[in-house]
């Protein structure tokens, strides 16, 4: 019974997996870059830091975190899906864990933020263009991963 509706309303889900992924990744792509940023070039308890932060709660609150929720939930109804995932293949696997790897970025960030607001920040601009690597390198394991199916 679930398992008719998830398949009539397929290319419905999966639409809206994909969007939810984009507006996911935007964020997961562009709060590091704010970090980098604020870390550099804000100084503390001043107006361009209170700008920052609110900019990275917003961004955090009202766009990454719902779309997160929204790729989760539509990702998990394609995965129960009758015939659309077959965990014999190697590429569910690696696709789950580089989803994975996102969500403990994104919760990363998060903490991040949570510091920033604080104005507890220990972390360099540095650490953070090199932390802004990782979303791309989990993405390129992801697409493979479902384009090439091995």
């Amino acid at each position: 019974m679930i398992g008719e509706f998830l398949a009539s309303v397929y290319l419905w889900v999966k639409a809206l997996h994909v969007i939810s992924v984009i507006a996911w990744m935007a964020g997961l792509f562009y709060l590091p870059r704010l970090f980098v940023y604020h870390a550099e070039q804000v100084e503390k308890d001043g107006s361009t830091e209170k700008l920052f932060v609110t900019m990275e709660r917003k961004l955090l609150r009202f766009i990454m975190n719902p779309a997160m929720t929204a790729t989760w939930v539509f990702g998990l109804m394609l995965v129960f899906t009758p015939g659309i995932v077959s965990w014999s293949f190697v590429w569910p696997w690696t696709k789950a864990a580089a989803v994975l790897g996102m969500t403990w970025f994104h919760h990363w960030l998060a903490l991040r933020y949570k510091e920033f607001s604080r104005g507890q920040n220990r972390l360099t601009g540095r650490r953070y263009r090199m932390m802004n690597e990782l979303p791309t390198l989990l993405m390129v394991v992801i697409v493979i991963s479902v384009i090439v199916k091995f």
